[in-house]
């Protein structure tokens, strides 16, 4: 199905520092960067976050499912966590810090 752009905005004007998290297009989803390294997806019109330390505290409150067919389990972050959790964009942005720069691509 894939996400709308819609979505993305939504996700993106919850969490509280804007400034440091943006989303790319990647195969009609979206992928969410927190300080420039990826630490969700959005697919299907739905918040996935990989699954690590830093995303323990979502565990009691999302379910593990796959982001697209194929793929490893992450945090499925339900909407009340969403527009309601104060605490997620500090949780993306821990993620971030224990998280290497993604590889450049040499041309």
């Amino acid at each position: 199905m894939g996400a709308r752009k819609e979505t993305a905005a939504f996700i993106l004007e919850q969490l509280d520092r804007p400034d440091r998290f943006t989303v790319r297009s990647m195969f009609g989803e979206f992928a969410l960067y927190a300080d420039g390294k990826p630490v969700a997806f959005i697919c299907d019109d739905q918040l996935f976050v990989k699954i690590m330390p830093e995303s323990a505290p979502l565990a009691g409150r999302s379910e593990r499912a796959p982001a697209y067919p194929g793929s490893k389990d992450y945090y499925l972050v339900p909407e009340e966590v969403i527009t309601g959790d104060r605490e997620l964009s500090g949780l993306l942005l821990r993620m971030a810090q224990a998280l290497p720069f993604p590889k450049t691509k040499r041309s």
